[in-house]
């Protein structure tokens, strides 16, 4: 194919768009809800950018109806959002709270009603902040609490819902929750970082148990990773070794027991310092390796790292916001450096070739196992101009370059059967708040005004077409 003639996806590829729970819904305390450990860490001073919270973020709990005629406007063919746990089943534990459940619910209704595929993720970071308190992810008991919490989501929806994702990102969850401590819960404790990816693998394995015992057997479960795209700063053995490091950290913690049934050897090795690894028991690495229907795979940039380079400071430009504490166990001293090219507003790289490396990798790793891009997108400063219009040509030139570069993949062989555009909308950020706009619709947060951006109108002519346009 060359590359002034356009790009045509398989006919039943599927388009969406995707969100969480915390980032657009609001509505912090209504119906039952009670605090996560995201609304205890946005309101902790320090913890967010000028103190931002979630309580009410896009509002989208009373807004959704609209929200689904914008999606239906634009031509989605999915829409992927997560529950947020503590709406449900406000402690972590007992029964739910069908307020909480009626609202996915009608979720679910009004897009099957619009055509539009609803796709859940049951836990996108918001932990019941009690269960938190008992000990969070570093403790056992948090992976049984959220088995009896996917059987009550899988028994209440089941009927609407065929696509089911069982966590998104546990290496978030982990890593940046519990050991640089820049996103919730907020604690830096390395051996807690490793007992929280465990749990975190053993919640997924006993979530897939629980939702077959449950779901229709036409219903799809997977699990979405952000697998690092590493790349050694040279080709000397040390970088080597330090990209070898950092895959295991980010990918091969959680890919080795889901995918292949156990941890690797040099992860063990690389982490033996901080831990013993005795809270790994036997029959976990069974546990956790559960058949599942599809892989889903968040792809933002590449990371290059090099061993260290001996100087006073380590370079840690990961990605992964600013902390005293470093997240990588037992690999602390690698340094991260700033990849060369354009920037997006949260300083990442932009670079769809490692997209393609990310999805051959899987191709080859697991070549019967379908693939979703769950998460694709860029931050960049985006205005509403006189006209009342958001002209946003930056995005739709990322939008472009990675569609091709899944586009690409597919060519080589790679199973991609859809792709879920991050964000869509502008949304709380996490530690960054409301600074940095993800959304293909803009969201005025003073007065939740929507505005669909060009690079809106721009992806649902692609999703309408299923044709990539040779230029952006």
């Amino acid at each position: 194919m060359t590359e002034n003639q356009p790009r045509v996806f398989p006919p039943d590829f599927l388009w969406g768009s995707a969100t969480a729970s915390y980032q657009i819904e609001g509505a912090a305390a209504e119906d039952g809800r009670t605090p996560s450990i995201w609304d205890t860490f946005a309101r902790t001073p320090g913890k967010v950018h000028a103190g931002d919270t979630g309580d009410v973020a896009c509002d989208h709990y009373h807004r959704w109806q609209d929200d689904i005629r914008l999606m239906a406007e634009l031509g989605l063919g999915a829409y992927r959002f997560s529950v947020s746990w503590s709406r449900v089943q406000p402690t972590g534990r007992g029964p739910a709270v069908q307020r909480g459940l009626d609202f996915y619910r009608g979720l679910a209704d009004g897009l099957l009603e619009r055509g539009i595929t609803p796709a859940i993720t049951l836990y996108h970071w918001d932990l019941p902040q009690e269960l938190e308190d008992a000990g969070g992810w570093p403790e056992r008991e948090t992976a049984e609490r959220y088995a009896e919490y996917a059987q009550i989501v899988g028994e209440a929806l089941g009927d609407r819902v065929s696509m089911w994702t069982t966590l998104n990102e546990p290496f978030c969850s982990a890593f940046l929750g519990y050991g640089s401590g820049v996103h919730a819960p907020g604690r830096t404790e390395p051996e807690s970082v490793l007992k929280a990816s465990h749990h975190l693998n053993v919640a997924h394995g006993l979530g897939v148990q629980a939702l077959r015992s449950v779901l229709p057997r036409n219903a799809e479960i997977g699990i979405t990773f952000n697998p690092g795209v590493i790349r050694p700063r040279t080709d000397s053995p040390d970088d080597v070794d330090a990209a070898r490091r950092i895959d295991a950290l980010q990918t091969r913690i959680y890919t080795g027991p889901v995918l292949h049934g156990g941890y690797p050897d040099d992860l063990r090795r690389d982490t033996a310092r901080a831990s013993d690894w005795s809270f790994l028991r036997d029959g976990d690495e069974a546990l956790i390796h559960q058949p599942i229907d599809f892989l889903g795979l968040n792809y933002y940039n590449p990371t290059v790292v090099s061993a260290p380079t001996g100087g006073e400071v380590v370079s840690r430009n990961d990605g992964h916001g600013s902390s005293a504490h470093s997240p990588w166990v037992g690999s602390e001293d690698v340094e991260f450096h700033l990849a060369a090219g354009q920037l997006t507003d949260m300083g990442w790289v932009i670079d769809p070739t490692g997209m393609v490396e990310m999805l051959t990798r899987f191709r080859t790793e697991v070549p019967n196992l379908p693939l979703y891009i769950t998460e694709n997108g860029a931050a960049f400063e985006d205005k509403v101009d006189a006209a009342g219009a958001v002209h946003d040509p930056d995005r739709i030139a990322y939008l472009h370059g990675h569609l091709a570069a899944v586009h690409q993949a597919i060519e080589q062989g790679a199973d991609v059967r859809g792709y879920f555009l991050w964000s869509l909308l502008d949304n709380f950020e996490w530690a960054y708040g409301y600074s940095k706009r993800f959304g293909v619709v803009h969201v005025d947060f003073d007065t939740l005004q929507r505005t669909p951006k060009a690079s809106a109108r721009w992806y649902a002519g692609v999703a309408a077409s299923g044709r990539l346009p040779a230029t952006s």
